[in-house]
């Protein structure tokens, strides 16, 4: 199945190919879980803080569905 991901702030360095905000697809095996696109990704899972499917935050047990929308947002510090 055909996902869309985006990665945003400091995990778009995770795929240098694209620029962090932009989207790209990606092919998941049907039956796929959120924590399994993060593992494919190589994303480390601890710097995953946000998941979004489709515009609502989703947890990481999700059950991923073709043409979903994801986004993952890292932990963002400030001061």
């Amino acid at each position: 199945m055909i996902i869309r991901i985006k990665l945003f702030a400091t995990l778009g360095s995770y795929n240098p190919e694209v620029a962090a905000g932009v989207p790209f697809v990606f092919e998941m095996p049907e039956g796929s879980t959120l924590s399994d696109l993060i593992k494919h990704l190589q994303l480390p899972e601890k710097e995953v803080n946000l998941s979004f499917i489709n515009g609502r935050i989703e947890s990481k047990d999700y059950p991923l569905k073709s043409q979903d929308d994801v986004g993952f947002f890292p932990l963002i510090g400030g001061g």
